[in-house]
């Protein structure tokens, strides 16, 4: 089997690239693979609206989001398959399995990682206590409500304030359940604003800061939690414990970026964002091996998702049509003061055709602070920020122009007003 492009994954991530590449090439084949039964990925389940309002300028529900761009898919005369496995990719190749081809080769000339993230499970966050029905992913709870039709539980404890976490809150209470509260490790949200205030306040939900779940009660089923006051080392301090009857614990404590297969083809991986190190054509670090998405670095708004890998899109037909490995010269990205990191990773000036995003996530809280873009230590960009959480991520963008002087490093650094 040959597909001069291949996609790994159909969620809103591989929908734009796919739809991106084609443009970019109308000549070239793609082929996505996609390992649920349809298209659309996390898309399918979040039936609130929020979508679009970059992409589309109006909001969508994230089914409506996706099916804007399946929408494109036969205009553009993308194949893709579905329940579809892949077992391994490589610069030239892509092997997989389903039911009806068995295991199969699909060789091409670029390789596009769009795999998506998932949620961090119960087992990585060493919370004590029985193993009793009740205890769900906050994914896991949106999927059985708005997609299976059941109910987790009636009275609710969510442990982390991530997005998806704020969202159940108040998909719970519509759905008639009590959610009692919403602890968070941190000092600070790890979700947006705008979902603190319509999830959360509007429904006097209360946030509890500084907080976590330090035990589980319940042998066939949950009764209560106790929850406690963290310290400055986030370790919980002794006498502050809390017990909360409840029947459901819902936990929301991070999205981790699926990177198995991009492990297994020798792709570098950035410690910070669990994905792949990737250059300002979101290049990997095996040529011919391209990223976008949740998959790369987790994302707050999927019209940033849809943004990104379209440019991936794009570079990987260019990848594929041209056979120039682009410019010798590399700027590489570092992280400076309150930056935990940024994406890209480094810079090819002589690739770059009209600007550079370079998307990243502050360490902390900072307020009244400055964003400041620094060439070889001196600063070329300032820009003054009200507040910098690390719940929503932040961006510069860079000229062609302002590349032309070809530093050999680039730092982004917040620096306190």
């Amino acid at each position: 089997m040959r597909a001069d492009i291949v996609i790994v994954g159909g969620g809103p991530a591989g929908l734009a690239a796919a739809i991106a590449a084609s443009v970019e090439a109308p000549s070239l084949s793609v082929l996505i693979l996609e390992r649920d039964s349809e298209l659309g990925g996390i898309l399918n389940q979040c039936i609130h609206n929020g979508f679009g309002l970059h992409t589309f300028n109006e909001e969508l529900t994230g089914p409506e989001y996706a099916a804007r761009f399946e929408s494109q898919l036969a205009e553009h005369g993308i194949k893709y398959m579905l329940n579809t496995m892949v077992l391994s990719v490589s610069s030239g190749s892509v092997t997989a399995v389903n039911s009806t081809e068995g295991v199969f080769t699909v060789s091409c000339g670029a390789v596009v990682l769009c795999m998506g993230c998932r949620e961090r499970p119960r087992g990585a966050l060493n919370i004590p206590g029985l193993r009793p029905a009740g205890i769900f992913t906050a994914g896991t709870a949106q999927r059985l409500v708005n997609i299976e039709g059941y109910m987790p539980g009636k009275k609710v404890v969510i442990l982390g304030s991530g997005d998806i976490g704020l969202i159940m809150a108040r998909r719970m209470t519509l759905e008639g359940a009590e959610v009692k509260a919403v602890c968070e490790l941190m000092p600070y949200s790890g979700g947006l604003k705008r979902n603190i205030v319509q999830c959360l306040d509007d429904f006097d939900i209360p946030l509890l800061l500084s907080h976590t779940v330090v035990d589980i009660k319940g042998r066939d089923r949950v009764t209560s939690v106790v929850i406690a006051e963290v310290d400055s080392s986030l370790k919980p301090i002794k006498g502050t414990e809390t017990s909360i009857e409840c029947d459901t614990l819902l936990l929301s404590c991070g999205l981790l970026p699926e990177n198995e297969l991009s492990r297994a083809a020798d792709v570098a991986i950035n410690p910070a964002t669990n994905g792949p190190v990737v250059n300002e054509s979101f290049e990997t670090s095996v040529p011919g091996i391209f990223a976008c998405g949740n998959v790369l670095h987790v994302h707050d708004l999927v019209d940033y998702v849809s943004e990104e890998s379209a440019r991936a899109g794009k570079a990987a037909a260019r990848y594929v049509i041209s056979s120039d490995p682009g410019s010798s010269s590399v700027i590489s990205i570092k992280t400076g003061n309150g930056v935990r990191y940024t994406v890209p990773s480094f810079i090819r000036p002589g690739v770059v055709s009209d600007n550079v995003v370079i998307r990243f996530r502050s360490g902390n809280v900072y307020k009244d602070s400055f964003i400041e873009v620094l060439f070889d230590g001196e600063v070329k960009m300032r820009r003054k920020k009200q507040i910098i959480t690390p719940g929503e991520m932040e961006q510069v963008i860079l000229k062609k122009s302002d590349l032309e002087s070809c530093p050999s490093e680039i730092t982004v650094a917040i620096t306190e007003g």
